[in-house]
């Protein structure tokens, strides 16, 4: 990881897997890398823990809020907020392209991932999603081109009382990669 990091604000921020392009000026712009992914043996029987995240070490129960835009392109290209404690547990959600469509994804791993998609049925220039981590749970919710972010996607068992990181993350498993630009990432206690 690559500690002390200036974005949004603040420093601290840290990469693990930083993509080759990236730069960290009025937000966080990355071009993520090919054969990137985040996903634990169900149904592919492989493991992947290659996708780029950034963030910071958070305890205890908090909000993240990411807001983001991408440039899509190839089959399961994915960008969104992640929370993770380990390489066998934690939560990512945004939007993926999955044949050929825009979805919201979330998927949930300890130690098999759990994946479940919504057809988002049109492109939207900027997504909101808001991790809420409270006690054992966290609570996934998302907004479209500056909706507030009140429409619930997902509830879902999240180890308490371990640190875990959160901030952004962007993967292309399939493809070429693709372009990715996260206007505000925030992290506040709840």
């Amino acid at each position: 990881m690559t500690n002390m990091i200036m974005a949004f604000g603040d420093s601290g921020w840290e990469w693990l897997n930083p993509p080759r392009q990236w730069t960290a000026d009025d937000g966080l712009s990355l071009f993520c890398d090919p054969g990137t992914d985040l996903w634990r043996r169900t149904h592919y029987g492989y493991t992947y823990d290659s996708a780029h995240l950034f963030g910071r070490a958070v305890s205890g129960d908090h909000r993240l809020s990411v807001t983001f835009g991408g440039d899509y392109a190839e089959q399961y290209d994915q960008a969104g907020a992640v929370l993770r404690i380990d390489e066998g547990t934690w939560i990512k959600a945004g939007v993926e392209w999955v044949d050929g469509r825009f979805h919201l994804s979330t998927v949930v791993t300890r130690d098999f991932s759990d994946w479940s998609v919504l057809p988002l049925g049109r492109a939207a220039d900027q997504v909101t999603f808001v991790l809420e981590r409270a006690g054992d749970a966290v609570t996934v919710r998302y907004g479209l081109d500056g909706e507030p972010p009140e429409s619930m996607l997902r509830l879902a068992y999240f180890p308490p009382g371990r640190p875990a990181l959160a901030g952004a993350m962007a993967a292309a498993p399939v493809g070429k990669g693709f372009a990715v630009r996260f206007t505000d990432i925030s992290i506040t206690p709840s």
